[in-house]
């Protein structure tokens, strides 16, 4: 799915990246915790999150994520939209809350990918 495609769906707004909005992305994760993003999740492209601070961008680099969607009209901070720009990541939001802004995504079919640590041995 194209990021300009998440951008249409979500009816948010693009605050770092735009020119980055036609790269393709094949998985999401939506997490307020960025332990969890770390410990769980494998090849996610994008997050979905609440929590506004430099570090969901720095989560979001060290797993290689390519846009990062704060829902429920969460608006970062300039430092955390820098950081985010100057990484190559895309920064969007939305006013759709998580569960809500994961369907959507989910049923135009923007999967959830793999996740590590939760599979049955």
């Amino acid at each position: 799915m194209k990021i300009s495609k998440i951008k249409e769906l979500l009816n948010a707004d693009i605050l770092c990246g735009e020119e980055l909005a036609e790269g393709e992305v094949n998985s999401a994760c939506g997490c307020d915790m960025m332990s969890d993003v770390l410990a769980f999740v494998k090849d996610q492209a994008v997050l979905l999150t609440g929590l506004c601070n430099p570090q969901v961008v720095r989560t979001a680099m060290m797993m290689d994520m390519r846009c990062i969607v704060f829902v429920r009209g969460k608006k970062p901070t300039e430092d955390v939209v820098d950081l985010a720009a100057n990484a190559g990541i895309v920064i969007m939001t939305t006013d759709e809350r998580m569960y809500v802004a994961c369907g959507l995504l989910y049923t135009n079919g923007l999967l959830g990918g793999e996740c590590t640590q939760w599979q049955e041995k």
